[in-house]
């Protein structure tokens, strides 16, 4: 394994970290210990969830994937093995946001967090966590595939220098180790460094955004802040949400798989995505390579990306997604990555 600095915090975390949303929902507590025995055996050492976890969101299966987790560090006793992040909840502003964590009060107020927080705790069965991150901003963005400009004028948000005199009472209270933000926008995450910076409040580490080869959005606005503020990128759907793997081309929908099971990823059943994704499986399987380690050793290989958030549901599927981290591509393959994202840029952002 390989591992790389979490922004100015001091700490290490692996280029593979492990995503978690599908336990408790398609994998079971069993599969998630399963699951993270594999991860650390092979030296991962970021483990990331949320409160709001599994997704599809349901009220029936929230939080079921942090206690699974809590239940194996309660089991394993390696607490100090791994870098445990978690997220809070946004408001519910739109269809793709859920409104029943909390009853509802999921804005970033002081109560709000500290609730949020406690309960996340509670479910993991450990007195902290190493990063504590906002899961979407307070005011209206545009999230999770959303196009068009949404800014609302007029609606009721919480200061972003509220919330962070917030997530320092958490720090202060040794609670939380660090902080981060996830689907922010480069005016959010400026917005808080310099408010850090001002106001001698916690500085985020990381930002935690969708990034794979058919949404590199990333790249404009963004990916310059890992470099100049070393706030990197934790890329989440590295494999946008698996179709590029191949597994979804000519309208298969393989029994047990995400899109199969799920409406909710539209963003990744367009004709443009499909388009996109074969040229990459086609490039890909010229040279040799299996689609879905040759997608994600492109992600490992940003220099902007901190950590890749890969998901699996199988342990062969995880053993194939940690062995990416060793995939180089050739000079070749990174042409014809570049020549495809001319020709069909970035469907899915």
């Amino acid at each position: 394994m390989k591992y790389r600095p979490l922004g100015r915090t001091g700490r290490q975390v692996s280029v593979i970290g492990l995503g978690t949303m599908t336990w408790g929902q398609q994998n079971t507590e069993a599969d998630a210990h399963a699951q993270l025995d594999a991860a650390i055996e092979a030296g991962v050492n970021f483990v990331d969830t949320a409160e709001m976890y599994p997704v599809p969101p349901r009220p029936e299966t929230q939080g079921a994937t942090e206690r699974h987790i809590g239940t194996w560090l309660r089991q394993g006793g390696r607490r100090d093995k791994i870098v445990l992040a978690t997220k809070a909840a946004g408001p519910s502003r739109t269809a793709q946001r859920p409104s029943h964590i909390r009853g509802g009060a999921t804005s970033f107020t002081r109560q709000n967090l500290e609730h949020a927080l406690n309960d996340s705790l509670a479910r993991l069965q450990t007195d902290h966590v190493d990063l504590y991150q906002l899961h979407w901003p307070d005011r209206t963005t545009n999230t999770f595939g959303q196009r068009g400009y949404t800014h609302a004028p007029d609606e009721e948000t919480v200061p972003i220098e509220e919330t962070l005199e917030a997530l320092a009472g958490l720090v202060q209270a040794g609670k939380v180790r660090h902080v981060g933000v996830s689907n922010e926008t480069p005016w959010g995450l400026a917005r808080f460094l310099q408010l850090a910076e001002a106001r001698g409040l916690p500085r985020v580490a990381s930002i935690q955004n969708a990034y794979n080869l058919v949404n590199r959005g990333f790249e404009t606005g963004l990916s310059e802040f890992a470099r100049r503020d070393d706030v990197g990128l934790l890329a989440y759907s590295p494999l946008a949400m698996g179709s590029l793997s191949g597994k979804y081309l000519a309208g298969a929908r393989p029994p047990g798989a995400r899109i199969t099971l799920f409406d909710r990823f539209g963003r990744y059943k367009a004709e443009p995505v499909e388009r996109a994704t074969c040229a990459y499986v086609t490039l890909f399987r010229r040279h040799g390579l299996d689609p879905a380690q040759a997608a994600l050793a492109f992600v490992n290989s940003r220099p902007f990306v901190t950590s890749t958030l890969i998901g699996a549901t199988t342990l062969e599927q995880l053993a194939a997604n940690i062995a990416s981290v060793d995939l180089v591509l050739s000079d070749e393959v990174l042409a014809g990555i570049e020549a495809i994202q001319d020709r069909y840029p970035n469907p899915a952002s």
